[in-house]
């Protein structure tokens, strides 16, 4: 009788279990709502810079992020956050920037972002590159960022 009864409760937790994954895969975040997550994110991000908060600046990268500069890669949410602390120390940003662009694979796992940089004047100064992947519910961090003077 024991053995029965732990057969039925495993078939159960199997057919919840593959009921749960189709449900999953069924109630898929529509597109333009993935976009807008994005966008947010983005935005959350480049906050973080005009309030001068550095933790929370932080919070946006993904353990595995990948930074451009000119001066090579910084690979790794420790070596980004060493490499952006100095932009964080002054009282004022030396910069900022905002999305225009986003777009999100059809799988909803990655995205891109890109928009304007400016100089405290608010004159355009580049363009960033940003590729953000869902790390759970609701949660992009960046994994690649690349700023350029390009694109003014």
């Amino acid at each position: 009788m024991r053995w029965r009864s732990a057969g039925l409760l495993l078939v159960a937790a199997v057919v919840i279990a593959v009921a749960a994954a189709g449900l999953a895969r069924g109630s898929r975040v529509p597109a333009d709502a993935l976009r807008q997550q994005v966008f947010q994110a983005e935005r959350g991000f480049a906050a973080t810079m005009k309030a001068r908060d550095f933790d929370a600046f932080t919070g946006y990268l993904s353990r595995e992020a990948v930074f451009m500069s000119p001066a090579g890669p910084q690979r790794g949410k420790e070596a980004v956050a060493v490499a952006w602390r100095p932009y964080f120390d002054k009282p004022d940003a030396p910069f900022s920037w905002e999305p225009d662009q986003v777009e999100v694979l059809d799988s909803g796992t990655l995205a891109f972002s890109s928009g304007p940089v400016r100089d405290p004047s608010g004159k355009q100064v580049g363009r960033f590159n940003s590729v953000w992947r869902l790390e759970g519910p609701g949660t992009w961090r960046v994994v690649f960022d690349r700023g350029c003077d390009c694109g003014r």
